[in-house]
């Protein structure tokens, strides 16, 4: 399908967008072949095919939640640059 130059001035004029004489010609050819493809895809027969949103089944892959112990405070402590207590001490923020 042919996208015609006054097709991409006016896409352009609606965008705001401010266009060379070049970019115009290159943006012709672009979205004409941009609208070949989509042609194409158009012409499939897809009557059996179901509406899908991806083209694999989504799954959530869950791990068991274990128990486990927790770090000690010196473990959770040990590469902070700043402690209060049993707090992170960080700059202020504004």
């Amino acid at each position: 399908m042919a996208i015609t130059r006054e097709e991409v001035l006016h896409v352009a004029k609606l965008a705001r967008l401010e266009l060379t004489d070049d970019e115009v010609e290159r943006l012709t050819l672009e979205l004409g072949a941009i609208l070949d493809a989509v042609g194409k895809v158009a012409e499939l027969d897809l009557e059996d095919v179901p509406p899908t949103s991806h083209p694999l089944e989504l799954v959530n892959a869950w791990r068991e939640d274990e128990p486990h112990d927790s770090l000690g405070l010196d473990e959770v402590f040990a590469n902070a640059p700043q402690r209060d207590g049993d707090l992170f001490r960080v700059p202020p923020t504004t």
